[in-house]
Order: structure tokens, then sequence, then C-alpha cells
């Protein structure tokens, strides 16, 4: 049948147009409402009220009705913000597309009329009777309020405020109708409450006399134990002080035993530490008398290896620089007699030749002064491995120990591994590298050949006064030149 298309004051009048039904779809053709543009409750024009509060079930319903028919509607007619929404799942478009769709529904009336048209085609019967202003009465109040709201005929607020009211009265009726199910249902469960109630006092009642008769019995008993346990408890205290004392005779001589253990560990103590530091002192004597012995008889050659072998003198795994390198034993030495035998003062450099000839000889540089002398535009660093390099082509060819002694509270970094045969070491903190040359000088055995590279005066006087070969820095630095 013809549909009328629904009043709306937002649109501008304009004149009735009758479609051609043979040219056109007879469902097309519309009738504008000729009502008065100026009545308050039409719409919202110049003088209408304000939208009205929508229950809840009817806004769902009109989002629902609108969602349900934006797929039908050409994309020109659909606002841009709801082009998106027309594509979401229908399960999703009214969820999801609720606030925009009800935004636009009240800010596009065109938009609003383009719906209300296809929904009221879709209601049939009770689109026209809502568009008249009636509504029948066994229709579902939130469908008309809906249809009233979209279509928005004469009286369509009092359509939807009389919705309101329905829907109102049936939430109260469905909440008053579960208050009676609920009061119902609390009525029954105090009935089988008390029910329960009633047997659980006969049980009780039952249960009393039956506890009442035990504890008549248990009393008798409390009084029977309580009588035992008087008595036992004044044997437990007759025990108690016959215990007590015994644990005072037991303390104490545990207690002198305990002291007597006590002196006993003390003086073995005592003794294991004497024992202990006679066994590292004679030792480390023995380690130095066999170092300085098996140098000795090494000086001498070939010549004592007979009586080397008759003293069965086996070879020593340190020698006397090592002691004398060890941060924890510093062992003040005593002058050699005779020391000035075998110190014999020269400046000649090819006397650095001859002496490193000499059997088992040992060469003690003084690291500092021979570097800064020779080559001291470089960096520390490379000062030390530079000389540290030489030293050890020089025992590679002669054989001899070779020691170097540097300036220095700690063993620096940088160092490279020391060659074959060379011996690099740091004089502590508060020692400097010249105390550290004479006490090596001081340990050697008299007799073994020392040569001591340092052009530093107080250095050579020193070791000097010890037996040993002073020479300076220039005669080493040109035989370095010349390897």
């Amino acid at each position: 049948m013809p549909l009328t298309e629904p009043y709306d004051d937002h649109l501008p009048q304009e004149d009735p147009v009758a479609l051609d039904g043979a040219a056109g779809n007879p469902d097309d053709n519309v009738v504008t409402d000729t009502s008065d543009a100026s009545d308050p409750t039409s719409g919202d024009g110049p003088g209408a009220e304000p939208e009205p509060t929508l229950p809840e079930p009817v806004r769902q319903r009109i989002v629902t009705l609108t969602a349900a028919v934006l797929p039908t509607l050409p994309t020109d007619e659909v606002p841009v913000p709801l082009r998106r929404v027309a594509k979401f799942a229908p399960n999703r478009r009214a969820r999801l597309g609720a606030p925009v769709i009800a935004a636009q529904l009240t800010a596009d009336p065109l938009f609003r009329q383009r719906v209300t048209a296809r929904v009221l085609a879709d209601a049939g019967d009770l689109g026209a009777a809502v568009v008249e202003g009636t509504a029948p009465a066994a229709a579902d109040p939130v469908e008309v309020a809906a249809l009233a709201y979209l279509a928005r005929p004469r009286g369509w607020r009092a359509l939807i405020d009389a919705s309101g009211a329905a829907v109102r009265a049936e939430a109260d009726s469905a909440v008053v109708a579960e208050l009676v199910r609920e009061a119902e249902q609390r009525a029954t469960r105090a009935e089988h409450d008390r029910a329960v109630a009633r047997v659980e006092a006969e049980k009780l009642r039952d249960e009393l006399a039956r506890v009442r008769e035990e504890l008549g019995q248990l009393r008798e008993e409390s009084r029977q134990v309580a009588r035992t346990l008087r008595e036992t408890q004044a044997r437990e205290r007759k025990a108690t002080e016959l215990l007590a004392t015994e644990r005072g005779r037991a303390a104490r001589a545990s207690a002198d035993v305990d002291a007597e253990l006590r002196r006993a560990r003390a003086r073995l103590a005592e003794a294991e530490a004497a024992a202990g530091v006679a066994r590292a002192s004679a030792k480390e004597a023995r380690s130095v008398d066999d170092a300085r012995l098996w140098l000795l008889l090494e000086t001498i050659g070939q010549a004592a290896v007979g009586l080397r072998r008759e003293l069965a003198l086996d070879p020593v795994d340190k020698l006397p620089a090592d002691f004398v390198a060890d941060a924890f034993a510093e062992q003040p030495g005593t002058a050699p007699a005779g020391p000035a035998a075998r110190a014999r003062d020269t400046d000649d450099p090819a006397r650095l030749d001859q002496l490193l000839a000499l059997p088992r000889a040992h060469l003690v540089v003084d690291g500092y002064n021979v570097t800064k002398r020779g080559f001291g535009e470089m960096s520390l660093e490379q000062q030390r491995k530079r000389l540290i390099t030489g030293l050890g082509g020089i025992a590679a060819q002669t054989g001899d120990e070779v020691t170097v002694v540097f300036d220095g509270a700690e063993r620096m970094h940088g160092l490279p591994p020391a060659p074959r045969g060379v011996r690099v070491l740091f004089s502590r903190k508060g020692e400097t590298a010249d105390e550290l040359i004479r006490r090596l000088v001081r340990a050697e055995p008299a007799g073994r050949p020392v040569v001591v590279v340092s052009s530093d005066r107080e250095v050579a006087d020193g070791v000097r006064r010890h037996g040993a070969y002073p020479l300076g820095a220039d005669s080493l630095l040109r035989r370095l030149a010349r390897s």
C-alpha cells in the first residue's frame, strides 16, 4: 500500500508531488505531511522542545531499526560518519555504532526521514497507525515509541512518554514479581529450616543427656587422675632434686676437663707454631745456603764436578735473586767476607762482554736509568718493552742470569712476557730500585761474578763495596745496539 512519509519539521515544507506509478516504484510514492511546522511538539524547529529522554529499551530499539536499514540506503544518502558503520556485520553494527547512529538521527533530520521511510515500510499496519498518531492497544510499547521517535507524528512525545511509562510499569511489575518470588522462596526455606531445627533440637536434647552422664563418669575419673598426679609430682620433685645435684657434679667435672683440654690445646698450638717457624726458617736457610753453594761450585767449573758429586748437592729450583724478589720474606743479608776481592771498577765498554763471558755471571740492570738515557723519548711502557726484549737476546747468547729492576710499588700493566733467562723485578712500596739492586748483590755468594749496569754513582759505589762489577749504562746500550 502507498506509504505516507513521516512528518519532520527539520525539512522545508514542499508541495506534494504525485509520482507516476508506471514510471517508478509504487513503494516510493511519498506524501509530505502539511502539518504546521511551528508545532512545538513535532520536531526541532525554532520553537521546538529539546530531545526527550528515551527509556533504554526504546533507545536500543531505535538503534537496532536504523542499523538494520543502513545497508539498504544508497551510499550518497548515508552520512559520512555512518558509511564505515554500514559495512559492519549485522551483529556488530548496532552494538559498535550505537553512539554514532544516535547522534546522526538527532542531528540529521533528512537522514532520519530516509531511515523512517524504510522502517515504516517494514512495520506495515503498525507503522501506518503510528504515523496517524495512534497506537494499537496490543502493540509493543517499545516498538510504538521507537517508530514514533523516527516518524515524529503529532503527539509523538506523548507516545514516547506512554511507552516509557509502560516500560517502567513492566519493569516495576517484574521487580514486584521477583520480590514476591523471593519472599515465597524465603518463606519456604524458613519453614524447612524450622522443621530441621526441631529435629536437630531433639537430637541435641538426647546428646545433652548422654553428655551429662559421661561428664559424671569423667569427673570421677578426673578425681582419681588428680590424686595419682599429685603422688607422681611428689616423686618427680624428689627425682628432680637428685638429678640437679648430679648435674652440678657432672658440670663441675666437665668444666675441669674442658679447662685442662684448653690448656693442652694451647700448649700444642704453641708447640706446632714454634715447630712450623723452625721448619720454615730451616728450610729457607737451607735453600739459601744450597743456592749459594751450588752457584759457587758452578763458578769453579767442571773441576768441581767431583766435589759436588761427593757432597751430593743437586741443582736447586730457586736462585739467590729469587729470594730477594720474594715480597713476603725479606731477610737482611750480611756482607760476605772479603768482597773487595771481586770488585773491579772499569768504564771500558768492552769489559761488559768480558765479564759476561765469566762462568755463571749474573747481570743486574738498573732499568729506568738505562732506558731514560738511551731512548727517553718513548713512553715508559715502550722503554720497558724495548729493554726487556734486548736483554732477552743477551741471555740467549751468553746463557747468563739476567735481572732487570724497575721502580714501582706494584707490578705495572702492559709488560710483555719476560724472555727466557730474564727476571723482571719492581721495587716494593717504600723501597727504591737502588736499594733492591744492593739487596740482590748482597744475596749472591762470594766468588760469583755480578755485573751491575747503572750510571748512578751512588749505585755503583754501593755495589762495588759488596764485590760487584759496576758498569755505565752506555756500555749496555752500545751492546744492545750491536745485537
